[in-house]
């Protein structure tokens, strides 16, 4: 049981990640910059591009009075009570389901452990299937659709061990559940639009199609190309559907997904300095096109902030005790000008903290005891310092 352990997890980080996580990371790499009113005007161009909305639909809705918008009506005690004594007998259900299988599963026949994940999992399903046609429990559509999830994939799990028992191919049980939880979801999200069962059919597509050619014995870094290409498009497809929530996790996956499968390929064929030197400039193109688009600023914080540091680090391993060492040095400074044309504090933090362990990398190899080295470098600061102030005022001038 622990592997489904393991995915209750990982099932609560990618749906934890979406109200915490990406805040979180949009502090870190500085992609809220709203302080000001040109700060807040480029903002509300992005949601509009983001959402597809015009400027008439800005217009109407700016213009429209406050009380014309639907007023929540006030829920009743009743109501109130309902709700809550519902949460309260699910929440009791699902801990005595799980009770009973954690104390009772090695003494259970066969048939028993079946019915206690796949027969439950299913009966969940009946369950969400008609709160969804009702229509009456919204909040409960997430809660159900996962615990139905879950305890199918495990029951269908359970019903290949116990039916083969002998079997030691965990990819044909793997290929097979996943094939039919894809069939499970994707009937499902055919009938009810929801962006749950959007990520749980994707989910088990692509873990059907990665574990498929894993069988046809295609190489991973092959096999993490072509899913992670294909994954990028498909979350650039998400943005004009109804599940565009699933767009940017789509897009970093996929991102993530393919270039792990170019660094493979490319530390195979050359050196693991060349992969992390080339597929970090891949990863700072993708997130400079995610900029340029002005649709995912997180994303593009955070790809300029792993690339880089990819690629620095690539780069330092290439250079270091070669006579090209200073050429470290020079590209890193040249980089600064891009992370001021490209205002983005992800890439400045990487720059700098390349910057400045290079030269202690330098000073500790060439200048231990020196004592002119650090008045000149201190020198040098001053003087880029003092030029750019004059340049500043310059501009202003101009």
């Amino acid at each position: 049981m622990m592997w489904l352990l393991l995915l209750l997890l990982v099932v609560v980080v990618l749906v934890g990640g979406g109200m915490w996580g990406w805040p979180l990371l949009a502090g870190i790499l500085g992609a809220s910059r709203v302080s000001d009113k040109p700060g807040a005007l480029n903002s509300i161009a992005q949601l509009m591009r983001k959402y597809d909305i015009t400027p008439a639909e800005v217009e109407a809705a700016f213009h429209a009075p406050v009380s014309s918008g639907a007023v929540p009506a006030p829920r009743s005690r009743g109501d109130i009570a309902k709700t809550l004594f519902t949460y309260l007998g699910a929440i009791f259900i699902l801990a005595g389901v799980g009770t009973y299988i954690g104390t009772f599963w090695e003494s259970m026949g066969s048939v028993m452990r079946v019915f206690m994940t796949l027969g439950v999992g299913y009966i969940l399903l009946v369950v969400l299937v008609s709160a969804l046609r009702e229509d009456k429990y919204p909040r409960l559509i997430l809660p159900l659709a996962l615990a139905a999830v879950l305890m199918m994939t495990g029951g269908w799990f359970v019903l290949i061990h116990e039916v083969f028992p002998r079997g030691d191919n965990w990819r044909l049980a793997v290929l097979a559940v996943f094939g039919v939880m894809a069939l499970h979801q994707g009937a499902l999200l055919g009938k009810f639009r929801l962006t749950v069962l959007a990520f749980w059919t994707l989910f088990f597509i692509y873990g059907f199609m990665q574990v498929g050619l894993d069988l046809l014995d295609m190489p991973f870094a092959y096999i993490a190309i072509v899913l992670g290409a294909s994954l990028f498009v498909v979350g650039t497809a998400l943005e004009k559907t109804p599940f565009r929530v699933l767009a940017e996790p789509a897009l970093l996956i996929g991102t993530i997904w393919l270039n792990s499968g170019l660094f493979d390929r490319i530390a195979e064929a050359t050196s693991a300095s060349w992969a992390g030197l080339v597929s970090g400039v891949c990863v700072m193109f993708a997130a400079y096109g995610m900029h340029k688009s002005e649709r995912y600023p997180r994303l593009a914080g955070l790809g300029y902030f792993i690339g880089s540091v990819m690629a620095y680090s690539g780069l330092f391993d290439l250079v270091r005790n070669t006579p090209f060492e200073l050429a470290y040095l020079a590209l890193s400074a040249s980089m600064l000008y891009a992370c001021v044309v490209l205002q983005s504090r992800a890439l400045l933090f990487t720059t700098v903290i390349a910057m400045l362990g290079f030269i202690g990398f330098y000073t500790a190899k060439h200048f231990a005891n020196s004592l002119g080295w650090p008045i000149t470098l201190v020198l040098m600061g001053v003087a880029f310092l003092a030029v750019g102030t004059i340049a500043l005022r310059v501009k202003r001038r101009i």
